[in-house]
């Protein structure tokens, strides 16, 4: 687990896949991103969490060191002022070259922790999404590398969104390596990239860009 950008009040750090980034229910101790940036910030009175990334999911993630940086970050990710951007491998390839998936989501209550498109009752969630790159993998099968651009931040959005049926508004491409969405179709690790963050310094109030490159 790397830093990528340090500041009196905050880290931002570059998460590999498959650490926690905060303890699961009834695991104080158990090793996940946040303990590791306790453990490299002693004396402060933090980490506390601001956002969180699925387990599967490497990228960029951000830590407040104190209680009031953590109030200031959370609400630019609770009032969409937060800029996030991932990279993402997908099976297939989408009917168009980019576009906008509105399809709301709620929990799939019979399949947790899964979640499910539900027009009814699920909360709005938007995300942008360009193609990259068009390839094919050693056996010949067609695969896209695509940005997305999250509007809202729901659990499992981009994967949802990614896998969703073109009828309905999906992408009708599932991410590849998604074992939770995509069983019948397993990898190594499941290709989703938070590969980009903006957030606003709370002292200065500048904007703060940080980048990392996916490792697929």
């Amino acid at each position: 687990m790397r830093v990528l950008f340090e500041h009196p009040r905050f880290v931002i750090i570059d998460k590999p896949a498959g650490m926690l980034s905060v303890p699961g229910r009834g695991q104080i101790n158990q090793v996940c991103a946040r303990s590791h940036v306790a453990g490299m910030y002693p004396s402060a009175s933090g980490p506390m969490v601001c956002h969180r990334l699925d387990q599967p999911t490497s990228g960029l993630i951000v830590f407040a060191l104190d209680h009031d940086a953590q109030r200031h970050i959370s609400l630019q990710f609770q009032r969409r002022r937060a800029e996030k951007r991932y990279i993402a491998l997908l099976r297939g390839r989408p009917s168009q070259d980019e576009g906008v998936v509105d399809l709301p989501l709620r929990t799939d209550w019979e399949r947790r922790p899964r979640q499910m498109v539900d027009f009814e009752h699920g909360a709005r969630a938007i995300t942008l999404w360009r193609v990259l790159e068009v390839a094919q993998d050693e056996t010949g099968r067609q695969r896209t590398r695509v940005e997305f651009r999250p509007i809202t931040g729901k659990t499992h959005q981009l994967r949802i969104h990614a896998q969703a049926a073109h009828r309905i508004g999906g992408l009708d491409c599932p991410i590849v390596g998604d074992v939770l969405y995509d069983p019948d179709h397993p990898a190594g690790r499941l290709m989703l990239h938070a590969s980009e963050l903006t957030i606003t310094d709370p002292d200065t109030l500048r904007r703060v860009t940080v980048r990392s490159e996916p490792p697929f």
